[in-house]
């Protein structure tokens, strides 16, 4: 297959944060990586934090926006073994997936699962790998357990509710608006509670199954943290993964050792390849079984091309959007 001399990226303006369509030489792969041909990628908060100065990449990562894909592979690097060209997969790059071309590590890439479009597919490595490592790996969620995650008609909160009510939890979360609520009670959420409207600690605190919640997963940061702290059962697990409205917080840790909690965090982009080689392995022994028997997909708000990544960014910007925002090339 014949690979051009260039590729298209979207460029961003560092004095008005505006975007544009640019051109670059075109990427070659390292020894573990591949080159993919980018049917679509996957719009994510951090793009947009990034856009704006407020997340910058790691000094070995890409400078273009974008951390997931979905394309066709046509070329490889010397060592990979796993994948050939012509291979159909989607990856967790790092960064520069928003290109018609670019380079992932082989280890990060994983196959289209089947029933899920390719363009669809573009949807799923960030979350799933985010929401994976977060409840699975280091909140531990099991069967029959009691799970909350804020913001659940984003992309993260829709792929953690459908799959921890996969796996048999019991699935509560925070939305805000009443359409947001209902959407996430279609996806499997036992209550969803607007956050706008109610005290989500009072909607919470006595529910049909059991006293407090055994994981929760917060993107929100700030008050939630007590708040949190109040709804989490004994030996609870609080996972964040973000901190949109502070960092910092007051708190009374009296109930964190009355309760024996545990409160951690963690941020996907800061890992190894080898640790995200180690979360793409269980996802796909683990996660992609409960895609064949159709028990996730994907909920995709809406897709965009990629000369409209300006739109597909005030869609995200806007916070009216439930599921995930893909742009196609």
């Amino acid at each position: 297959m014949t690979v051009p001399a260039t590729r298209r990226i979207v460029d961003v303006n560092q004095d008005d944060h505006s975007m544009s369509i640019a051109s670059e030489a075109m990427p070659k792969p390292a020894a573990n990586e591949v080159l993919i041909k980018v049917t679509a990628a996957g719009i994510n908060r951090p793009d947009l934090m990034q856009r704006y100065g407020l997340y910058p990449p790691p000094v070995d990562a890409s400078p273009v926006l974008g951390l997931e894909v979905s394309g066709e592979i046509v070329a490889i690097g010397l060592a990979v073994s796993r994948w050939k060209v012509g291979d159909k997969v989607c990856a967790l790059c790092n960064g520069g997936g928003y290109a018609d071309y670019t380079v992932a590590p082989a280890t990060q890439c994983l196959p289209i699962p089947k029933g899920v479009s390719i363009t669809h597919a573009a949807a799923l490595p960030e979350t799933l790998f985010t929401v994976w490592h977060n409840v699975f790996q280091r909140g531990k969620l099991k069967s029959g357990e009691n799970f909350l995650v804020h913001g659940g008609s984003s992309g993260i909160g829709t792929t953690a509710i459908q799959l921890a009510k996969a796996i048999g939890a019991n699935v509560y979360t925070t939305a805000g608006s009443a359409e947001k609520c209902s959407a996430c009670e279609a996806l499997g959420a036992i209550k969803a509670v607007n956050y706008k409207d109610n005290d989500f600690v009072a909607a919470l605190h006595d529910i049909p199954t059991g006293k407090g919640m055994d994981v929760i997963l917060d993107m929100v940061g700030g008050d939630y943290i007590q708040k949190d702290i109040k709804l989490a059962a004994n030996d609870g697990r609080i996972v964040f993964i973000a901190f949109q409205t502070g960092f910092n917080a007051e708190l009374n840790f009296v109930p964190v050792l009355m309760k024996r909690l545990t409160i951690t965090a963690s941020t996907l982009r800061a890992q190894s390849t080898e640790q995200k080689a180690n979360i793409a392995a269980e996802i796909e022994a683990q996660a992609y079984p409960l895609i064949a028997e159709g028990k996730f997909s994907p909920l995709i708000d809406s897709v965009f091309t990629f000369e409209e990544i300006t739109k597909a960014h005030e869609r995200m910007e806007s916070g009216d959007h439930v599921g995930k925002i893909v742009v196609t090339f």
